[in-house]
């Protein structure tokens, strides 16, 4: 029977290869996304080897998604993997100075849109008693650095309720995992400084970071260990980049 994987945020970075990676494989896919020209053209891409269903979606409205969820054609409304992606960073100021907005806006996504779509798929697969649950956190929910202030604390989030919704499943055969990525290149440092392309390529100079390639070969092997292995979560960094010194301030 063919699989079914469900990708938030499909439509650049982490989750537009991890479309093409699974569609390699045959899956059908559920893509949404909030710019529907996207969605449209990586719908042409791999419609012509797998099934498609696209959904133009803000994960940030939950009547939205439960409306997408109920209004799924029939093909696609069982649900084997669910990549929880939809995600962005904003801004690097300091908590006394961010724009208030910005800690808004990733709070909505990065935390009440992932569990929004937790929320509305998860009780088809505990009435399959199967399913995978992949949730797209970052080492900065582990480790903190200046300016990561609320940034970091919606991906420790993720890294608790991922967690938590393991220790809810324990009685199912449902598998969670949580993928947290160090530095990686896509658009994440365009959409942090506001389209600001001058200081996004500036953060990976000088580097090898991860490729959004990289993420999506995780991903899918996180979901073709045996179905008795569940990967709770896999940190993963260039090799570019490790953890820092704590930061000592000594007056002058």
């Amino acid at each position: 029977m063919q699989k079914t994987i469900c990708i938030t945020g499909a439509t650049s970075g982490f989750g537009k290869a991890c479309a093409e990676r699974f569609a390699t494989d045959g899956w059908q896919m559920i893509l949404t996304g909030r710019r529907t020209d996207r969605l449209q053209a990586l719908s042409q891409e791999l419609g012509a080897a797998v099934p498609v269903h696209i959904a133009e979606l803000d994960v940030r409205d939950f009547k939205a998604v439960e409306a997408m969820v109920a209004a799924l054609p029939e093909a696609f409304k069982y649900i084997d993997v669910l990549v929880n992606n939809a995600g962005l960073a904003l801004g690097l100021a300091g908590a006394d100075k961010t724009d208030i907005a910005d800690w808004d806006t990733m709070i909505d996504t990065n935390v009440k849109g992932l569990c929004y779509l937790t929320r509305c798929i998860l009780p088809h697969m505990v009435q399959r008693n199967q399913g995978h649950i992949i949730n797209m956190g970052s080492i900065a929910g582990n480790y903190p650095y200046p300016g990561g202030n609320v940034y970091g604390a919606t991906k420790a989030f993720v890294k608790q309720f991922s967690r938590n919704l393991l220790t809810d499943l324990n009685h199912t055969k449902i598998r969670v995992t949580n993928i947290e990525p160090g530095l990686a290149e896509s658009e994440f440092s365009v959409v942090r400084f506001h389209g600001d392309q001058q200081k996004a390529d500036a953060v990976y100079k000088g580097t090898e970071p991860l490729r959004p390639v990289d993420i999506a070969e995780i991903v899918h092997w996180v979901t073709s260990v045996p179905a008795h292995v569940n990967i709770n979560t896999v940190e993963v960094m260039p090799v570019c980049q490790s953890c820092g010194p704590l930061a000592i301030h000594r007056d002058e």
